[in-house]
């Protein structure tokens, strides 16, 4: 005979499931019942009845070599998992709901540090399931970043804000938000980890400011920070002079004089189309500005804790510009190793600007509006989709994409489009310290340490059409995507002849002049 003591994970398992079948049995003829059952020597107390169906998701948990087993299975990372639940806890007490994709990414952080190496766990889901069984937490929905808002302030500001929002039409209703981007950033773990620490140093990071209004039928034009007022990549000429809408300071920071010319700019737009609208903005210490003679433009801040849930930037469209925007990075990168490039990841910094507004103008008002949609601000019309299909097409390239390229420990698409470092960037709080150091360089020139720069000399005209035409002749109209490639490149060529049209009439006519 057995005692209650020699139970089995499994047989304790049937304990618990007895009991959920016959939920009015009391905890006395339960133990009568394991007794006959498993043919113990003694009838259970009430107490070890009682801790066994406590224990019941720990037991639903178990694989089949730990229910066979009479005793838990060790923790493998006892350290790890401290830690972890004690961040955990603490969170708790801050009153911030955690989702289960946070606390794997905080694990991934965690294991890290301790420098766990290749005994680094593998974070599925099921690990998240027996971490949370054992320390008694409550399993999450995933929410991504709008997991760390606070539920009980978006309740009690809801209706607020719902009641600001009606008295605008969708295309009167616009959200802006900042992102960090580090530009050069390889999809390598551990690559990624040594670039985005020495970011500061290499100045390969800049802040993107985006806005865009609830109907996605405007997106306005991004304001990008970075580092010096003229980098050597610029080629001595300015960031307007270029065609972008630049600003500098020593941090690639948004400040508060930033903001205030970017809004006052915005306003000045609004009035110039006869237009009010309302300007939705989180709390960021550089947003906090006030007196401004707006007339076209009424901001309104998020309460606190509450802008990862509401703020549509989160909700998508930050995202979406990254995917691009590392589409058009990777692809290079593969180029680059075909020709046997060192660094092929680095690029300099107004080609990084060139494609992240390529990125920021294919993004369709379709995916901005469905973005406003998964907030909790506007009565969805339609049902929700995680991720549209035309982002899941991205996604889909991008893990081709990173499968070519030679990479020890590639990265998820996710951590690619969503390390976290990229937005402590972006809204990082300024010490008084750092306010000096912004104040005094906004007018230095750079040059870009570590970039690695193509030296060949720009291309003739006629070198331009020679490499389009050996495009064209390789494609086969057969096929409906070159039937594409081939309408585009013609449109080059055109665009190009058109150009040299014009420069030789010019050329021409000052000739007979003199």
């Amino acid at each position: 005979m057995k005692s209650s003591s020699s139970l089995s994970n499994d047989q304790k398992l049937k304990i618990c499931h007895h009991k959920a079948a016959n939920s009015s049995i009391k905890q006395s003829a339960l133990a009568n019942w394991a007794m006959q059952k498993f043919k113990l020597s003694k009838v259970p107390t009430q107490g070890t009845i009682s801790n066994i169906l406590a224990k019941r998701q720990q037991y639903e948990s178990m694989d089949s070599t730990e229910l066979t087993s009479k005793c838990q299975r060790a923790v493998k990372h006892l350290e790890l998992d401290n830690v972890l639940a004690n961040w955990v806890l603490q969170c708790q007490a801050r009153r911030v709901a955690l989702s289960g994709d946070l606390i794997k990414e905080k694990a991934r952080q965690f294991a890290r540090q301790l420098e766990l190496g290749e005994r680094t766990p593998e974070f599925s889901n099921g690990w998240l399931a027996k971490f949370n069984i054992r320390h008694g937490f409550k399993a999450q929905k995933s929410y991504g970043e709008s997991g760390f808002a606070d539920l009980y302030a978006i309740d009690i500001n809801m209706p607020t804000i719902k009641e600001k929002l009606q008295s605008y039409l969708l295309q009167d209703i616009y959200n802006m938000d900042e992102t960090g981007l580090f530009y050069c950033m390889a999809p390598d773990r551990t690559i990624a980890r040594r670039q985005i620490e020495g970011s500061k140093k290499d100045k390969t990071c800049l802040t993107f400011v985006f806005a865009t209004n609830a109907d996605g039928s405007h997106k306005m034009e991004p304001l990008i920070i970075g580092h010096a007022q003229r980098t050597r990549a610029f080629n001595r000429k300015s960031g307007e002079q270029l065609g972008f809408y630049y600003r500098s300071n020593a941090k690639a920071w948004m400040t508060g004089l930033i903001f205030s010319e970017w809004l006052q700019k915005m306003d000045q737009q609004m009035q110039d189309a006869n237009r009010k609208i309302l300007l939705l903005l989180d709390n960021a210490p550089s947003h906090l500005v006030r007196d401004l003679p707006l007339t076209n433009v009424q901001d309104f801040l998020f309460p606190a804790n509450t802008t990862s849930k509401f703020q549509p930037m989160d909700a998508g469209i930050i995202a979406a510009f990254k995917r691009r925007y590392r589409r058009f990075q990777l692809q290079d990168a593969i180029d680059r190793d075909e020709q046997q490039k060192a660094n092929i990841y680095k690029v300099d910094q107004l080609i990084a600007m060139k494609w992240a507004k390529a990125a920021w103008n294919d993004i369709s008002s379709e995916t901005i509006a469905n973005c406003f949609k998964h907030t909790s601000l506007f009565e969805r019309e339609t049902q929700k989709n995680e991720v549209g299909s035309e982002e899941q097409n991205i996604e889909n390239e991008l893990k081709d994409v990173i499968n070519q390229l030679p990479i020890s420990r590639p990265m998820s698409v996710h951590e690619l489009i969503n390390p976290e470092e990229e937005q402590q960037v972006a809204h990082e709080e300024i010490s008084d310290e750092d306010l000096i150091k912004l104040s005094s360089s906004q007018d230095q020139e750079e040059e870009e340490d570590g970039v690695v720069m193509d030296e060949n000399p720009p291309m003739s005209t006629k070198e331009k059409l020679n490499v389009l035409h050996s495009c064209i002749s390789f494609l086969d109209l057969s096929n409906p995507n070159h039937v594409i490639a081939h309408k585009v490149l013609r449109n080059i060529q055109f665009e190009i002849r058109t150009i040299e049209k014009k420069q030789t009439t010019l050329d021409r006519y000052f000739c007979k002049e003199y």
